[in-house]
């Protein structure tokens, strides 16, 4: 890292120092003097937080807003005006169809704006601030919305519906952001888990809504386009709703204090943490991340090279996130949530999105139920569970698609029991994801970066989530069409590697803040001992480090 001749003066650098917190700043790893008992201790009560909760569901909501989409795109495509307004006609059948590619990328175009909205855009929340951020690409979606709702019939009017879609993604790509790294800065470390979890949680009540949406709009005359532009106006609703409620959540301490507003981020973390701005637990919180953001202006403003540096770490995390975001995409959960209408009637249901609705209801549960196991198991173990017993899950769903479910052809009536099975395993294998590799991975990155470069990492792990969605939803189409259920097999074969990722790359970072969690990488643990690691404000005198850095079995060698 190269020194900044414009940073902080000498009398900037002391702020504090007269009552001697933190006399050893270390540019690269600021460590508190003493544990923060405000953000750590578990005998107070969450009752105690449910402001910080109520603030960090507003700051969650963004993920409704693509859950909504997900949970809508996949079942107008078989809607009949819609059919008529965006597919394409067949003569000799005298009906109108979508095409495998033009399926494929009004579903996934989406994803390809998300992908680029979350990179091009994830300075202003540098910039601007967190709160403005956030309303800056809530109305890049709105416009994005409304160019498809006003699509009229024209020969090529899929191609205004596919720019609309674009346009919204590229706004919601930054709302992928921003959510993210607001909730982590946002939350306690004693419920980061859980409040960095609501994202996933709000998209999973999303994905319910929309197809409950379409069970309802599907009555409609197929000479109405209310089938598909009554979800499409309840878009603009959700937009809404975010942006008014964000203005009740305090702008994030962290970024305040970067910007040298003290006392306001002081009052920022007295109404999260429900205690007087003179508290003295306060005063050492506030200490810290003025230590810290003192320390990244020493070293000088982050470029994307300091992104590469191996020295802080920050590169092996990168290359962590990238990976953790991609294998969540890899899980195959966007196979059924994108295409779950369809895939439904492939295996003989008369209405299959009754069974959707089923399918939302149990990914929404079981995310709820999430926000306890998180918190008590912590990263790895509720990782490391969750890829096994989907991996179980999915072997079963594909084998009995590709052996039992048409035994005597595809130009045969399916199975009713074989698909009934492959229905019980759908919903185990939504209730192990939604679980686990649903909500962790967002959790797991918004607390892994220093918040120099915390925004740039968040971008490029969001984006490389968005670019595995945009591949999986636009290639499944053809894949499927070609393989049927032995597509399965493939998404089995990721979870399988999913499972030792875990284990020879994810740290535990249970209950720990973000300053310590940067320690914890700084320290060089191995990840499969790091549960048993203790920040250094916390050590006592008979505390050995060097015993989490080596490891005597022979086999078992760290990926970084």
């Amino acid at each position: 890292m190269r020194e900044n001749s414009n940073s902080v003066s000498e009398e900037d650098i002391k702020i504090h120092e007269d009552d001697k917190k933190f006399d050893d700043v270390n540019i690269h790893n600021p460590t508190p003097p003493i544990e923060d008992k405000l953000l750590t201790e578990d005998d107070e009560s969450i009752s105690k937080y449910v402001g910080v909760i109520l603030n960090c569901l507003l700051i969650a909501f963004g993920g409704f807003m693509f859950g909504f989409d997900v949970g809508t795109i996949g079942g107008f495509f078989k809607m009949g005006n819609f059919m008529k307004r965006f597919g394409s006609y067949h003569h000799g059948r005298q009906e109108y169809y979508f095409t495998n590619v033009r399926t494929g990328l009004l579903v996934s175009m989406f994803n390809v704006g998300c992908c680029i909205g979350g990179i091009a855009l994830g300075g202003l929340c540098d910039k601007y601030g967190r709160k403005p951020a956030l309303t800056i690409v809530a109305g890049i979606y709105m416009i994005g919305v409304l160019i498809q709702i006003t699509c009229m019939d024209h020969p090529h009017v899929w191609v205004q519906y596919l720019i609309g879609r674009i346009i919204a993604g590229f706004g919601f790509g930054g709302i992928s952001v921003f959510s993210p790294l607001m909730l982590g800065e946002t939350a306690p470390a004693k419920l980061r888990s859980i409040c960095v979890s609501f994202y996933q949680l709000v998209n999973c009540f999303g994905i319910f809504i929309g197809y409950c949406c379409n069970y309802g709009t599907k009555k409609y005359s197929d000479n109405s386009s209310a089938q598909w532009r009554v979800a499409l106006g309840l878009c603009f609703l959700w937009a809404l709703t975010m942006m008014g409620g964000i203005t009740f959540v305090p702008e994030s301490a962290r970024y305040l204090v970067q910007k040298d507003r003290i006392e306001e981020a002081r009052k920022t973390l007295s109404i999260l943490n429900k205690v007087p701005m003179d508290d003295p637990l306060l005063e050492k919180e506030l200490d810290i991340i003025v230590s810290a953001v003192q320390a990244e202006r020493i070293a000088g403003k982050a470029s994307f090279r300091e992104l590469f540096s191996t020295k802080t770490k920050v590169f092996q995390r990168l290359v962590m996130g990238v990976i953790l975001q991609s294998l969540q995409q890899l899980t195959g959960d966007n196979y059924f949530f994108y295409y779950g209408t369809i895939i439904f009637t492939a295996v003989g249901l008369k209405d299959s999105y009754q069974t959707s609705i089923i399918i939302g209801i149990v990914n929404f549960a079981s995310t709820c139920m999430c926000l306890i196991v998180v918190k008590k198991f912590g990263r790895r173990t509720v990782l490391m569970f969750g890829s096994i017993t989907m991996t179980v899950c999915m072997v079963i769903y594909s084998a009995i698609g590709v052996k039992k479910l048409y035994p005597h052809g595809r130009s045969e009536p399916a199975s009713k029991s074989a698909g009934d099975v492959m229905i019980v395993f759908t919903c185990l294998y939504i209730f192990f994801f939604a679980t686990t590799w649903g909500p962790l991975p967002y959790v797991v990155c918004a607390e892994s970066y220093p918040l120099r470069v915390k925004s740039k990492c968040i971008a490029i792990t969001q984006g490389t989530n968005w670019i595995w969605g945009f591949l999986i939803s636009f290639f499944t189409p053809f894949i499927t069409g070609a393989i049927h259920f032995s597509y399965g097999f493939v998404f089995m074969g990721c979870l399988i590697f999913m499972t030792f990722f875990v284990f020879f790359v994810i740290p535990e970072t249970k209950d720990l803040t973000l300053e310590e969690v940067d320690e914890l990488w700084q320290d060089d643990v191995l990840p499969w001992r790091s549960s048993n690691w203790v920040p250094a404000a916390r050590r006592g005198e008979d505390y050995d480090d060097n015993d989490l850095r080596n490891n005597q079995k022979v086999g078992l060698k760290r990926f970084f």
